[in-house]
C-alpha cells in the first residue's frame, strides 16, 4: 500500500515509519522541513513538503490509506491563546485540509486512521472508560473532539475511519517518559499530586503494532483506545518506574505547585482516565507489553541484551588503531530478527539509514555528501550532541565484507570525535531465513585517569540508552523472532 502519513518524525512517527517499512509499504510523509525529516527518518520514506499544496494534493490522490499523527506538542507550552491556536491548526486544521484533497480525487481510499488522545475522556474518576463512554469536559477534550470530528469528515471518501486515542506512550527516548527520567534518576520523583489518579499507558511497540493493524484490519472502525490493558494509578506507576531504575521514587510533586508551574496543563497530568481496550481486545489484538514493569525495562533498554565488560586484551583485535589507543571496555548486544541477512545487510550498508536508529536527541547529521559509496577506507563525517554539547564525529569504515557463506561484518572506527577509541564492529551471521547481529564496541573514554569514573557515572548509562533504542528501533523495522512477537492474527497483526 501507498500510505500518507503526517508526524512523521514525531516519537510515534518515527517508530510507525520503521514498522511501515517492515511490511514493504510505499510511506509518503508530509513534513514541514525536508531537510530535517531526512535526517531523522533515513534515506527510504518519500518526503513531501506541507509547504507545496500541489505536491500534497497529488500525494493524497495517490495514497491508498492516510495516516494523521500530527500535531503540535500539547505540553511543552503554556496554553496561551495563541498557543491554543497552534494547537488547533496542527491537529484539526490540517486534518480539514487532508479531508478537502481527499474530496478532490473520486476514488475511496480503503482507510484514514487519525490519532486522538485519551483527554477525549477528560477526568472520570476510577469509572472504566470503553470507546462507548461519553466525552469529557476541559480543553483537553474539547481538543480531542474536534480532532475526531475533523476525522469523521472523511468517512465520505475512506471505507474506514479509526480514530486511535493513545494513552501515554512508553519508549525510548522520547515521550512522556524522557521527560519523567532526569528527575527519577535523580532520586527525586514521585507520585503526582495524590497519586490515586489513574494512567493509561502502552508501550512504543504496542502503539505502533495498533497502528499497523488500525490501517489493514477490517474488524477496526471508529474509535479504538490505544492503552494496555492493565491501567494503574499514578502512585503505581511512579514506583514501578523507581524500582526499574533502581531509586526511591518518593518525593511528590503536589497539584497546587503543578498547577502554579503549569497552569491549565496541570489538567494533563492530575486528570483520572481509567481507559480499557475493548475495541482492541475483540479484534484480537496480542500485546507484547501487557504489565508496567516488563514494559518499563523495554522502554529503558534493560531488556535488549546489552553488556559491559573490561577490556580483555587477549581478546582484542590485532589492529594497529587498537594497539595506539588501548580501549578500556567492551560493549557486546545481540539482535535477532526476523528476515533474512539479504534483506538485513543493506539497510547497514546505507550510511544515511543511521539516523533512523539513532536516538533524536543526538542531534546526527551527515557532513559528508550522499549517497555514500560504503567499503574499507570510506570516511564518514557526522555532528552529533552528546549531554547537549555539539560535537563532530569522524568514522573511518577499518574493514568491509558483504555477504558470504551466510556471514557478514564491518568494523566502523572513531578518528575524531568524544571518545579515546572507539572501534565498533558489526557482525552479521544467517540462521536459515533469520539473521543474528552482534556489536562488539571496545571503546575508552575521554577524560584520561578520570575516564573510568566518567564511564561508571555517565558513558555506560548513555550507551545503554543509545543501543536500548537502537536494538527496538531495529526490531520495528524488521522484526524480531516470532517467540518475541505479538502473536499474529489472521496475517494482520505482526510482521
Amino acid at each position: 500500500m501507498t500510505i500518507l502519513l503526517t508526524g512523521a518524525t514525531g516519537f510515534v512517527g518515527r517508530a510507525l515509519v520503521l514498522r511501515l517499512l517492515r511490511d514493504r509499504h510505499d510511506v509518503v510523509a508530509l513534513v514541514r522541513d525536508p531537510a530535517r525529516a531526512r535526517r531523522l527518518l533515513g534515506a527510504a520514506p518519500t518526503l513531501v513538503s506541507l509547504a507545496d499544496a500541489a505536491a500534497v494534493r497529488r500525494a493524497v490522490g495517490r495514497a491508498d490509506a492516510i495516516v494523521h499523527l500530527a500535531g503540535e506538542g500539547i505540553v511543552d507550552r503554556r496554553w496561551t491563546a495563541a498557543r491554543k491556536r497552534a494547537l488547533h491548526a496542527s491537529r484539526v486544521d490540517l486534518a480539514r485540509r487532508l479531508v478537502d484533497d481527499l474530496a478532490a480525487h473520486p476514488r475511496r481510499r480503503p482507510v484514514w486512521v487519525n490519532a486522538s488522545a485519551v483527554g477525549w475522556y477528560g477526568d472520570r474518576g476510577d469509572e472504566a472508560l470503553a470507546e462507548d463512554a461519553a466525552p469529557g469536559a476541559g480543553y483537553a477534550a474539547e481538543l480531542c473532539r474536534d480532532w475526531e470530528a475533523a476525522a469523521e469528515a472523511a468517512r465520505p471518501h475512506a471505507a474506514r475511519v479509526v480514530r486511535a486515542r493513545l494513552g501515554v506512550v512508553l519508549g525510548p527516548s522520547g515521550g512522556a517518559l524522557a521527560a519523567m527520567l532526569p528527575a527519577f534518576r535523580a532520586g527525586v520523583g514521585g507520585r503526582i499530586g495524590h497519586g490515586r489518579q489513574w494512567m493509561p499507558w502502552i508501550h512504543l511497540e504496542d502503539a505502533v503494532e495498533a497502528l499497523a493493524a488500525a490501517i489493514t484490519d477490517d474488524a477496526l472502525d471508529g474509535a479504538v483506545n490505544v492503552v494496555a490493558p492493565a491501567p494503574v494509578v499514578n502512585r503505581d506507576f511512579a514506583a514501578a518506574l523507581g524500582r526499574s531504575l533502581g531509586r526511591p521514587a518518593i518525593v511528590p510533586a503536589p497539584a497546587a505547585a503543578l498547577r502554579l508551574a503549569l497552569g491549565e496543563r496541570a489538567s494533563l497530568l492530575l486528570a483520572s482516565q481509567r481507559v480499557v481496550p475493548a475495541a482492541l481486545e475483540r479484534a484480537g489484538f496480542e500485546f507484547r507489553h501487557r504489565e508496567l514493569d516488563g514494559a518499563l525495562a523495554a522502554a529503558l533498554g534493560l531488556d535488549a541484551g546489552i553488556g559491559f565488560a573490561d577490556a580483555d586484551p587477549a581478546a582484542l583485535p590485532d589492529a594497529g588503531y587498537v594497539a595506539a589507543r588501548a580501549p578500556r571496555y567492551t560493549l557486546t548486544a545481540r539482535t535477532e530478527l526476523d528476515v533474512p541477512l539479504a534483506e538485513v545487510f543493506p539497510f547497514f550498508a546505507d550510511a544515511e539509514n543511521l539516523a533512523a536508529i539513532t536516538p533524536p536527541q543526538m542531534g546526527f547529521v551527515i557532513e559528508t555528501p550522499t549517497p555514500i559509496a560504503m567499503g574499507q577506507g570510506t570516511t564518514i563525517d557526522y555532528r552529533i550532541r552528546v549531554g547537549g554539547l555539539p560535537l563532530r564525529w569522524r568514522t573511518v569504515i577499518e574493514a568491509w565484507q558483504p555477504p558470504t557463506g551466510g556471514r557478514a561484518a564491518f568494523v566502523d572506527a572513531q578518528h575524531r570525535g568524544p571518545y579515546r577509541a572507539w572501534w565498533h564492529e558489526h557482525r552479521f551471521r544467517a540462521e536459515g531465513d533469520r539473521t543474528v547481529m552482534e556489536d562488539v564496541i571496545h571503546y575508552a573514554p575521554p577524560m584520561g585517569p578520570l575516564g573510568r569514573v566518567a564511564n561508571a557515572l555517565v558513558v555506560r548509562g548513555m550507551l545503554r540508552e543509545i543501543f536500548g533504542y537502537r536494538a527496538q528501533a531495529i526490531r520495528l523495522r524488521f522484526g524480531a523472532p516470532a517467540a518475541l512477537q505479538p502473536a499474529a492474527r489472521r496475517g494482520t497483526v505482526g510482521a
